[in-house]
């Protein structure tokens, strides 16, 4: 009495047992055992009804327990020898009843388990949540199956089942001759509405889900302990088949491939009113599934998105790779930013992308058809660097944004480090961990007008053609620019457009540039400037940014009666600028040809004007100088008197601020 009891070396410890054990010369009986066990009290009959006779086949178990008891969530989780239930018992609470039963038939255990689980409350994830005080009905079973299969009929076979309410149904039939049990077939129901069921398939493993809103994200966490432990009951048992004994320390160095696989569905039918899945959400969701080993094929159809997509799961040596070809997409802004926390988590490996979305809605803009090629890799890698100096890297192979009115083709990288310098300074070491996006891109625009009304600046220009390509750099998401740290040029070319009237501040600007009235023009009168708007034959010019400030020295905008060239700079995040506008009025096919010409941006605008232009006097008299500052929305626009200045002299010093002549404001 009171005495410490194992029953086999994987069994949980009994303690403060008490009770009579009857022994014969054919077997035994525990009669009212009494122990402390699993955290609670437990009362444990039964023995050996009888001995098989020599060669007499076991119809009958030879071996019977019958439990009844309490157990609590904390006593489970302390019993590391139940595998599985110790891992799922991480996430309850409490403590309940139950009833079980054991048997031994031709060697194999076979076990019976009944709860209400009412005074346990379960922290998982839904559909499978409940307090404490409710009830869940809970049915385990594991059968030895006596019918043999054809052609195998020496091979033992058990099945098991698990019942939760009427919430979740699970059946496995397996092989069970070898010391690593090897799943057969099996059926995973999970929410079914009555008359419908998961019968068990041929072969595989079929599952049919239906449910209100689930959590993958957070079920992530549970299956990942299930197949830790499932491959390591499986490892142990494998090496004490081979050894007679088991080692812990063997249980690392095992090359066993995982054998959770199998458990896992081979066909999934899904219906969820709202899944979650990496931080996104999708709504009313209908999706078709096939496994083959590591690789998931899916028909999906939902709010966000519909199409099929292939999911190769990573393994050591292989990063995985997703390949999707889906009609529609939408990402919301919760969503986009949810990408940031790919490269912030510095995974090891991330999935190769092959996409391809025909209608795809980044943020409520409608960008059409979207090709996307991308690995991951560690930058740095094939260098030889350290492994604190390497990054990983997205590598964009391909990203192509396809609309009517222009298509944009783009290659580039998204690196973020592994980890900061050794010793490096505070700046340098924020640095070494901020995430960059570098992106060689060109835009062919065949409607320019058409392309901006899609960005929501409806009615600013109506056609124009062109193209506009270079290469820009940020930190942080590829679908978030980050202004301040904005870098990078450009080179703009659009030709045979108008521009519109606009918003106010915006018209004012365009004011300066829409000179179809030059006699008005020269006596600074604009009144009746933005009737029609101004139409050009071309815009084109360099820019290059520097921490979210652009500068151009070589803009140019040709009219019918006149040409806008235009020097300076101009804050994006700030939406403000700094401009020196030329106004050079077309006087003959001279100045036309001139105003044609290409300004070399090594030259620059002022070079330019001294050493072609302004040399001619009837062209210099008639030109016109503007100095643009302040805020997009309400720019100041002021006449710089040319009198004053002397020859080659800019007006923009790079400061922001006018030149020491005086300008004389441009009256309304």
């Amino acid at each position: 009495a009171g005495n410490d009891v194992q029953i086999g070396p994987e069994s949980p410890l009994f303690s403060r047992a008490r009770g009579q054990v009857a022994f014969t010369e054919t077997g035994f009986s525990l009669q009212g055992i009494k122990a402390s066990w699993l955290g609670g009290e437990v009362q444990l009959d039964g023995g050996t009804p009888r001995a098989p006779a020599r060669g007499e086949p076991e119809a009958e178990p030879w071996l019977l327990f019958r439990a009844q008891g309490t157990a609590s969530a904390l006593g489970l989780q302390q019993a590391s020898e139940l595998g599985l239930v110790a891992q799922l018992a991480r996430y309850a609470s409490g403590a309940a009843a139950y009833s079980a039963t054991l048997a031994l038939r031709r060697g194999v255990p076979e076990l019976s388990v009944q709860s209400t689980l009412q005074g346990m409350a379960l922290n998982w994830p839904a559909p499978l949540n409940k307090p404490a005080d409710s009830a869940l009905p809970l049915r385990f079973e594991t059968t030895l199956l006596t019918a043999a299969l054809p052609g195998a009929e020496d091979r033992l076979r058990d099945q098991i089942s698990l019942e939760l309410g009427n919430l979740v149904s699970v059946n496995y039939m397996r092989d069970i001759s070898s010391a690593v049990p090897r799943v057969l077939r099996g059926s995973i129901g999970v929410g079914l509405a009555a008359g419908e069921s998961a019968p068990l398939p041929q072969a595989g493993v079929a599952a049919n889900l239906r449910l209100g809103e689930v959590n993958v994200d957070a079920w992530q966490a549970i299956l990942t302990a299930l197949s830790s432990a499932i491959d390591n009951a499986a490892i142990k048992a494998d090496l004490a088949g081979a050894t007679g004994q088991f080692d812990a320390s063997n249980i690392a160095s095992s090359a066993r491939a995982p054998v959770a696989q199998a458990y896992l569905p081979t066909v999934l039918a899904v219906r969820a009113a709202e899944l979650q899945l990496d931080g996104h959400r999708l709504q009313n969701v209908v999706a078709g599934a096939s496994r083959d080993g590591l690789t998931w094929r899916a028909n999906v159809d939902a709010r966000e998105l519909s199409g099929y997509a292939e999911y190769r799961q990573s393994s050591p040596g292989n990063p995985g790779r997703v390949y999707a070809r889906l009609a529609r997409l939408a990402i919301e802004p919760s969503a986009a930013s949810g990408i940031e926390a790919i490269l912030d988590k510095q995974p090891v490996s991330i999935p190769a992308l092959d996409i391809v979305v025909e209608d795809l809605d980044l943020r409520g803009k409608k960008l059409g058809r979207v090709e996307v090629e991308a690995v991951n890799r560690s930058a740095g890698a094939d260098r030889g660097a350290s492994p604190h100096e390497t990054a990983r890297e997205w590598r964009l192979n391909k990203f192509n944004v396809i609309v009517p009115e222009a298509r944009f083709s783009a290659v580039g990288t998204w690196a973020a480090t592994v980890a900061k310098a050794a010793g490096a300074s505070a700046p340098l070491a924020e640095a070494l961990a901020a995430r960059s996006m570098v992106m060689n891109y060109r835009l062919d625009i065949a409607d320019t007008g058409q392309l901006l009304a899609r960005f929501g600046m409806k009615d600013v220009v109506r056609g124009g053609r062109g193209s506009l390509d270079g290469q820009v750099s940020w930190a942080g998401s590829p679908l978030a620019l980050d202004y301040p740290s904005l870098g990078g040029q450009f080179h703009l070319g659009i030709e045979e457009g108008q521009f519109l009237k606009a918003d106010p501040g915006l018209a004012k600007l365009l004011s300066v540039l829409s000179l179809q009235s030059l006699p008005r023009r020269l006596s600074l009168d604009f009144r009746d400037l933005f009737s029609e708007g101004f139409s050009f034959d071309f815009v084109r010019g360099d820019v290059r940014i520097d921490r979210g400030i652009a500068y151009t020295n070589n803009l140019q905008m040709k009219g019918l009666n006149a040409a806008a060239l235009m020097e300076g700079q101009s804050d994006i995040a700030r939406g403000t600028q700094s401009i020196k506008v030329v106004v050079v009025p077309e006087i003959n096919a001279g100045t036309a040809s001139l105003v044609a010409s290409v300004i070399n941006p090594v030259v620059g605008l002022t070079t330019f004007l001294t050493q072609m232009i302004l040399r001619r006097p009837l062209i210099e008299a008639a030109t016109q100088e503007f100095l643009v500052q302040g805020s997009w929305d309400d720019p100041r626009i002021v006449r710089i008197d040319r009198r004053q200045q002397s020859p080659g002299r800019p007006v923009d010093d790079g400061s922001g601020q006018p030149a020491a002549d005086t300008p004389k404001e441009n009256p309304p």
